[in-house]
């Protein structure tokens, strides 16, 4: 892989140089005799296969030399019984899928995704379709770490309106994918698939274990659907990437359809796709279309992975060979480029635009390019630049919102500090993608506008670790917009209530536009701000208008006041909610010498242009629900919270820190479930009086599942006992106070 990590382990630079000489194996034999029409193109195409060999093993002897890989976390001696940081891993052997030792492991029940695919996304639509396969740096980077890691520019996908099926791929034999990815796609409708992968010789005798007889074929795809069902993912990606003998290949179609057929049953809307490497007739042999060859393969699941070399005339045949099945056809693009149509990297739209034209599906490889080649001038910027070349070429393929409610922070998973309902709570670096929301579409391409509108990770949130901002310099009697969401929300006859918390500038007016269609009464728009003249003066057409009010926070004494809560409620029986749209405008249109003071959230921009004055706002949330009233938090006592492996720890200087699993879980007879928690501790002085001093709750952390692990928590001299508090967040963003969240006191020993 062009800009590969160094430390990668050596299996995973020699997979990848196998992956750039896919050429189909018949083009090698000697004595192979093209017809003369195809000679100088297949001949070129082994050309550069030759020149790809020569370059990748330059890059393994430069980039490694006899440097040892780093180790995994999963590397011997770790023992998943032990309790310690939770982290995903792979399976790597046949005999631990076989004794799902996996179920026994400390980590397992930290793996377990918590947010399920809507029912609107449990069938893919009947158009083609973006599969995009992540694989980056061997898998398991800082997404291995599943309650987060320390690195505030770690990796992460935001553009999942532009994806149906993402699946996390690394060189192991069984691939699961981090339960932040699961969470986040699952929020946004998209699928995700784990990886079975076999390869090299080792790969050769996993097969010959796995299909020795039709019941191991049955027993290991079992196995893998067990894993799949268990920690909430939708399927597999199966690539097997070894010559096989022919006699196996009853018990490979065995296991194919058996994999299917589970996965079918136990997990509705499940995937299961074939990656095009091994034939029919056992070669390996990359075919880089569907044909007769691999066909018998697709015939049994739901899809296959076209390799990624393909040509002109491939799309259009294999889309003929799938007949109805057309949009089952995952053609490959590699992004990093390696003979694959078009060149991937920047041209990647090239061969989507192909794949448009013969409407057939695209399977998107290593996205991660981006990240990992360095690309200028930095990775939010060129990440939005390179989707928004797909989005140009296919367009927007999920909306949102769709259902109610409606929660987002625009947190990407990753941020310098961390907020709650405009209370900082952390002023430490962060990653982890489970904390995504609802991402925004804004603008992925290059703007004229003296206004920019993008995700602002250096001033405090309002939630999490971003909010967007728009900022520049809007000219007198004008205004800027950009979408944030493209909806299909059917709304009923009950109102719905929309509030929004907005940071601003004295003189930057800023509001939401929302689009919406009836068949009977066709399209409408409404303008929600608390001054519609200036968007008036400006040009801004629409239907009708809605001042908001300013919700009383004055419960909320600890958070940044700069936030202002705006609410609105509107009855539009019959029509659906499209786009909304972020709007800015200045306050005062008419008056040109407007004396500027200090923003309240950065300093403001002196604009050199005639007529333009500083613009600066920021929306840190958006909620969408029916007014139905919310229901009411179990109190504290309905719960089961407890502590486990406890471990004390003194170091050599006298200093005391704590290892600690709580858990937590409802009482029978409360139906309520959360997908989010909160966890704070406090920490208690016990005075020889019976008096308690205590100190102001510190927040520690969040868990998707009902348990977290405290590592090395630091025990100050005097404390004498530690009180750990969960709260409890719903979907629509609301949390349970603190003082009524169930609690666990532990005494500190001496």
């Amino acid at each position: 892989m062009v800009g590969a990590d160094p430390r990668m382990q050596m299996p995973h630079r020699v997979g990848k140089l196998r992956r750039e000489l896919r050429v189909p194996a018949s083009h090698l034999k000697t004595g192979w005799m093209p017809r003369e029409r195809e000679r100088e193109r297949e001949m070129s195409s082994f050309l550069r296969c030759i020149k790809t060999v020569v370059s990748f093993l330059r890059r393994i002897f430069h980039c490694c030399g006899d440097r040892k890989p780093d180790p995994r976390p999963w590397d011997p001696p770790f023992d998943p019984s032990q309790p310690s940081i939770p982290i995903s891993y792979p399976i790597t052997t046949l005999e631990a899928l076989a004794a799902r030792s996996y179920f026994r492991s400390f980590h397992y029940p930290f793996n377990r995704s918590s947010v399920p695919l809507p029912p609107s996304a449990a069938a893919l639509p009947p158009r083609r379709r973006i599969l995009v396969c992540h694989d980056m740096k061997g898998g398991y980077t800082d997404d291995l770490w599943v309650q987060g890691g320390g690195n505030p520019d770690a990796y992460a996908i935001w553009h999942w309106h532009l994806m149906d099926v993402f699946v996390y791929f690394s060189h192991y034999l069984v691939t699961l994918p981090p339960p932040c990815w699961t969470n986040a796609a699952h929020t946004h409708g998209v699928k995700v698939l784990g990886t079975f992968l076999t390869e090299w010789d080792e790969g050769r005798d996993i097969c010959d274990t796995l299909l020795l007889s039709k019941e191991s074929s049955q027993m290991y795809a079992e196995r893998l659907t067990e894993l799949a069902t268990t920690l909430g993912f939708d399927g597999w990606l199966v690539n097997i990437e070894v010559k096989l003998d022919r006699r196996q290949i009853d018990n490979l179609k065995e296991f194919v359809g058996h994999l299917s057929r589970s996965m079918h049953a136990s997990v509705p809307g499940s995937l299961v796709i074939w990656y095009d490497s091994v034939t029919i007739d056992g070669k390996l042999d990359w075919q880089n279309q569907l044909n007769m060859q691999n066909k018998p393969f697709f015939d049994l699941c739901d899809g296959i992975f076209v390799n990624y070399t393909w040509k002109d005339e491939d799309p259009k045949s294999s889309a003929s060979i799938a007949g109805e099945r057309r949009f089952d056809v995952y053609m490959g693009i590699d992004v990093f480029g390696r003979n694959t149509f078009g060149g991937g990297q920047w041209h990647t739209n090239v061969a989507l635009d192909v794949l448009k034209k013969d409407d057939v599906s695209a399977a998107i490889f290593a996205p991660g390019w981006v990240y990992e080649t360095e690309q200028e001038p930095d990775f939010q910027t060129a990440q939005n630049r390179w989707w928004g070349l797909v989005e140009q070429s296919w367009g927007i393929l999920q909306n949102y919102p769709i259902v109610l409610p409606f929660y987002s922070t625009f947190d990407q998973g990753h941020g310098y500090h961390y907020s709650i309902k405009g209370l900082q709570v952390a002023n430490d670096p962060w990653n982890n993608i489970s904390s995504q929301s609802f991402q925004p579409l804004l603008s992925n391409g290059p703007s004229s506008s003296t206004v920019e509108a993008c995700i602002n990770f250096k001033d405090a949130s309002y939630c999490g670790g971003g909010s967007i901002t728009a900022k520049g310099n809007l000219e007198n009697n004008s205004f800027f917009s950009t979408k944030l969401f493209h909806g299909q929300l059917q709304l009923e006859d009950q109102p719905v209530n929309i509030s929004y918390s907005v940071r601003s500038d004295e003189n930057s007016l800023f509001g939401l536009y929302l689009e919406l269609w009836s068949e009977i009464s066709g399209k409408t728009s409404i303008l929600i701000a608390a001054d519609t003249q200036p968007f008036s003066v400006a040009g801004l057409e629409y239907s009708r208008t809605i001042k908001p009010q300013i919700k009383d926070t004055k419960a909320d004494v600890l958070a940044d006041a700069a936030w202002l809560i705006y609410e609105v409620t509107l009855t539009m029986s019959g029509y659906m909610l499209g786009g909304i749209y972020l709007m800015c405008a200045l306050k005062n249109p008419d008056r040109t010498n407007i004396e500027m003071e200090k923003s309240p959230i950065g300093e403001n921009t002196t604009s050199e242009n005639s007529g333009f004055l500083p613009y600066r706002a920021s929306l840190g949330h958006i909620r969408i629900l029916n007014t139905e009233p919310i229901l009411e938090f179990p109190p504290a006592k309905s719960w089961v919270i407890q502590g486990h492996d406890i471990s004390w720890i003194l170091d050599s200087e006298g200093n005391r820190s704590l290892n600690l699993k709580v858990t937590w879980k409802l009482k029978e007879g409360y139906a309520m479930s959360f997908t989010r928690y909160n966890v704070y501790v406090q920490r208690l002085m016990i005075h020889t009086d019976g008096n308690i001093s205590d100190t102001v709750p510190s927040y520690v952390g969040f868990a998707r599942v009902e348990a977290f692990f405290l590592s090395k928590l630091g025990v100050p001299t005097g404390v004498t006992a530690l009180r750990f508090i969960v709260q409890a967040c719903g979907v629509h963003g609301t949390c349970q106070q603190l003082d009524e969240s169930p609690t666990l006191e532990l005494a500190v020993e001496c």
